[in-house]
């Protein structure tokens, strides 16, 4: 297997959907636990997790006077708990139920006096079971969970070095456990226009202008791993935008630029294809909404 292979690896949803499908609902039961413990940021921007040399976490989360951190372990296969006082256990990751790593988890934060409630009812998904009842998802293939964090890991280097470009407001780069993806997010500074059917996550989410960039495993609706991006509000002419790469294009169904993951990793330099998209995507956000892109980008000769 060649660098690229291992760092860019092939990712059918197809071969691995079952396992997609119950880590999704493993990393919302962590996922709601930080939610608890996590004082409250703009944008919920204290929801979600992070890509980690080892898998995925909720970083230090604040408990009484001590933290806790939470960590998908997908080098040795395990749901690592960790605290601030030195205790630590470790749950198998291993193909289970839903229910049973419901069970384990909060059986375990009890074990380690921690006591937290969470809304055991799924986010984000068609037809929801509550995690307490769901014995319907319960498969894990270590090969293929260990994939896919190799793929977060890669595109996740990459977000990060295009955040570096930006000195305006931006998020971090992180993973939504409710729509499981990983994005980063840049602001104008403005305000959008209020959003009066909307939910009330959804309108602090977008309550000021964004450009956003991000990866998605696959769903119903876009079956293979992709690559999108968007503007909110989205500005006349989004949709005719030039683009980079060439296999970027505009899915007037979904309302947003894509690219699929497959084209980047199979592309002479997966970072520069991504890098491309990122950047054009932006740009036409960003010029067709007249940011202040002088006073929003940084220089890209000055690297310290």
């Amino acid at each position: 297997m060649t660098d690229a292979e291992q760092n860019w690896p092939s990712l059918p949803l197809e071969a691995w959907e079952p396992t997609r499908a119950t880590l999704h609902m493993w990393t919302q039961i962590v996922g709601k636990v930080r939610l608890a413990l996590s004082p409250y940021l703009n944008h919920w921007w204290q929801v979600p997790l992070y890509v980690s040399a080892r898998g995925l976490t909720t970083s230090a989360m604040p408990y009484k006077e001590q933290a806790l951190e939470i960590e998908f372990d997908f080098i040795d296969h395990v749901l690592s708990l960790r605290k601030s006082d030195g205790t630590r256990r470790a749950l198998r990751l291993e193909p289970k139920t839903v229910a049973a790593f419901y069970a384990e988890v909060m059986a375990t934060l009890q074990a380690m006096n921690i006591d937290v409630k969470i809304w055991t009812m799924p986010m984000e998904i068609e037809a929801p079971i509550a995690f307490d009842k769901d014995v319907v998802h319960s498969s894990y293939d270590p090969d293929q969970a260990a994939r896919f964090w190799r793929v977060l890991l890669s595109i996740d280097a990459v977000l990060k070095e295009f955040r570096g470009r930006f000195i305006g407001k931006a998020s971090p780069v992180h993973f939504f456990w409710g729509s499981f993806d990983l994005a980063v997010t840049r602001f104008s500074g403005r305000r959008a226009p209020p959003m009066p059917n909307a939910d009330l996550i959804t309108r602090e989410g977008y309550s000021h202008e964004v450009s956003s960039v991000g990866w998605w495993a696959g769903d119903a609706s876009v079956p293979h791993p992709a690559f999108y991006a968007y503007a909110s509000p989205e500005p006349a002419g989004f949709a005719k935008a030039p683009l980079r790469p060439a296999a970027a294009f505009y899915d007037t169904k979904l309302s947003q630029f894509q690219l699929s993951y497959d084209a980047v990793r199979t592309s002479l330099s997966p970072r520069a294809a991504l890098l491309d998209f990122c950047q054009s995507t932006y740009e036409a956000a960003a010029t067709l909404a007249d940011w202040n892109r002088k006073e929003l980008e940084r220089d890209a000769t000055v690297t310290r």
